[in-house]
């Protein structure tokens, strides 16, 4: 009679070496300081800091105080249902929030959305900085274009 591994108590458990297909352990594809080995919300998170960085000579005091977040998806609050989500961009690709109490004024982008409108990581780095300019804008209570000159080329 055959003892399964389930069946021997006096055993500890074995620690699996292999995976069941008698190939080893998976392990990381690329050395962690190669750009290839960040995920793609780490990617993402980059091309935020870049776009605030490249708007910190210019509004550093004024974006002192302000946080830059990313979520994955809009909430469902404010996503559009029925006739209106044939305009021209239901979902939105940002927001920004005034402070408010012990709240700090914000600004979050929506990973998922933005990644779905770029084709290719240069395009997706350019409407990155388009919506960080444009909520930094709305936050400010100016024109994208007064935040930011090169937004007028782009667009």
């Amino acid at each position: 009679m055959s003892e399964r591994s389930g069946d021997r108590p006096d055993r500890g458990r074995r620690v699996r070496r292999r995976d069941r297909h008698g190939r080893g352990m998976r392990g990381p594809l690329a050395p962690s300081h190669v750009p290839i080995a960040k995920s793609r919300g780490e990617r993402f998170d980059d091309l935020v800091l870049d776009a605030v960085e490249r708007l910190k000579p210019r509004w550093g005091t004024q974006l002192a105080s302000v946080e830059f977040a990313v979520e994955e998806v809009p909430p469902a609050a404010d996503l559009v249902d029925g006739p209106a989500r044939l305009s021209s961009d239901p979902i939105p690709l940002g927001r920004a929030e005034s402070a408010s109490g012990d709240d700090p004024a914000a600004v979050v982008l929506y990973r998922r959305p933005l990644e779905a409108r770029a084709r290719d990581r240069e395009q997706l780095g350019t409407l990155v900085l388009d919506v960080v300019v444009e909520q930094v804008a709305s936050l400010l209570g100016l024109t994208p274009e007064a935040i930011d000159p090169g937004y007028d080329d782009r667009h």
